[in-house]
């Protein structure tokens, strides 16, 4: 069973799925005139300002549907992800990572535009929006099933990559640096997400509003301290960096060797699997939002794009590629591949904290991550079975967030795994099916809003 299902996780994440995203965000980023690029002042300038209430609709301030949808984002493929695409791909799997989300940012724009154009507001008071929503409004009945597909899948995903995926590595890291037990770390996981998600979107939207800014800036602070500890190092590294992305990259060290298109489909692979572009989870936390109008929100959402790749990723990569072993040889080309790499890079250049600091980031990271898919699969549920699935949904996803630190998962990682892939199919075709509604959208608001150029 796990062999067949590690082959269907490698087809549904293969050239087509690459291709597909990575094609669509190159079309609605010439289609809409390289908005994200000439706006993105103007959309921080949004998120700014947005730290308030700005219209009756929605349920929580632009803010923290960032943030919301930042703890989801920000997560093990900040950590993990890019030291993968680094050991496998070369550095120049960095540089593709940077394009693949230059290009996500207009995808990720669209979809979230679309999620609040479209939104619903439930009967029990829930704004509810998301790919499942802008096929079932913005397309009609014929679309439905895509819907369904979509939410159906979500709500697969949400259980393994949401609450116990994430919670295994969380017991897996504490239990590895402070020798904290599993059914310990199971039980404090089990309480604090239950006293998080029973109070809704709206309290997760104020943790992670909280809880994201911080997290977020300590596991910064400590790539930039090794950074800058290796100062001299920068021009050559980002030379180094877009060189190899476009020739073969040497066998070097513990490192075999990568042709351009492993960088290539490493970095767009891991690149796409940190910041989710396409994928349409996002803009179900962003649909939530009391934004002044759609386009306001979706120029915030595409900045979680830039966020989590542009800055988080950047700052794992470069500092793996300044340290060096303690032999002198390079780090990353030393044979050490995943988390391991990002840690071993933090004890060689912060020593006696940074391997303790890794753990405590990807802890957070994951817990965060947990909090904000439970919104995705709090938002697929009400879809596929009403406003009455919510609160037994809540306790289910607390009760196999808990689960997920005893466990292992390796089967369940591949479900979920194969069931992220599946949730882009829906909402890729979706975007490109509204794509002209879509158009149309961002020239009205475009032309009431002269913060922003088209």
């Amino acid at each position: 069973m796990e062999h067949i299902l590690s082959e269907i996780s490698s087809f549904v994440w293969g050239p087509i799925m690459l291709v597909l995203l990575v094609g669509t965000g190159f079309y609605l980023t010439l289609a809409l005139h390289f908005f994200s690029f000439r706006n993105w002042i103007p959309a921080f300038a949004c998120l700014w300002r947005g730290r308030k209430d700005q219209s009756t609709k929605g349920e929580i301030p632009p803010w923290n549907a960032l943030m919301t949808a930042l703890a989801a984002d920000i997560g093990t493929g900040n950590i993990v992800g890019v030291a993968t695409a680094i050991a496998i791909g070369g550095p120049g799997a960095l540089f593709w990572m940077w394009v693949t989300a230059l290009v996500g940012m207009m995808t990720k724009f669209s979809e979230v535009l679309l999620a609040v154009h479209f939104r619903e507001k439930t009967p029990a008071g829930n704004w509810v929006g998301g790919a499942m929503y802008s096929i079932k409004n913005g397309l009609g009945s014929k679309w439905i099933w895509l819907a369904y597909a979509f939410a159906l899948f979500g709500m697969i995903a949400c259980f393994g990559i949401g609450s116990m995926v994430q919670a295994n590595a969380i017991s897996v890291n504490l239990e590895k640096s402070f020798s904290i037990p599993n059914w310990l770390t199971a039980i404090v996981l089990l309480g604090g997400s239950l006293a998080i998600l029973v109070g809704g979107v709206k309290r997760v939207g104020n943790v992670a509003g909280k809880l994201v800014p911080y997290m977020a800036a300590l596991y910064v602070g400590m790539c930039l301290i090794i950074i800058l500890m290796h100062f001299t190092s920068i021009p050559r590294i980002l030379m180094w960096v877009i060189s190899d992305a476009f020739t073969p990259t040497a066998a070097e060290g513990g490192f075999a060797g990568a042709s351009v298109m492993v960088a290539i489909r490493m970095g767009v692979a891991r690149g796409i699997f940190s910041n989710e572009a396409g994928l349409g989870s996002a803009p179900m936390a962003h649909a939530a939002s009391t934004a002044e109008s759609p386009l306001v929100q979706a120029s915030i959402g595409m900045l979680d794009v830039f966020i989590d790749t542009i800055i988080i990723c950047t700052m794992t990569g470069f500092a793996i590629l300044v340290s060096q072993t303690d032999a002198g040889a390079p780090l990353w080309s030393s044979g050490i591949s995943g988390g391991l790499l990002t840690t071993e890079a933090f004890r060689l250049n912060l020593a006696g904290f940074g391997e303790y600091g890794v753990t405590i980031s990807l802890a957070l990271f994951a817990f965060t991550t947990a909090l904000g898919w439970c919104v995705y699969g709090e938002r697929c549920v009400i879809f596929l079975f009403g406003d009455r699935a919510q609160k037994p949904f809540r306790w289910i996803f607390a009760g196999s967030f808990g689960l997920g630190a005893i466990l292992a998962l390796d089967i369940v990682w591949l479900f979920a795994d194969i069931a992220n892939a599946l949730m882009a199919f829906p909402n890729i075709l979706g975007i490109l099916l509204l794509s002209p509604v879509l158009f149309q959208i961002v020239r009205e608001e475009v032309a009431k809003d002269p913060r922003f150029t088209l």
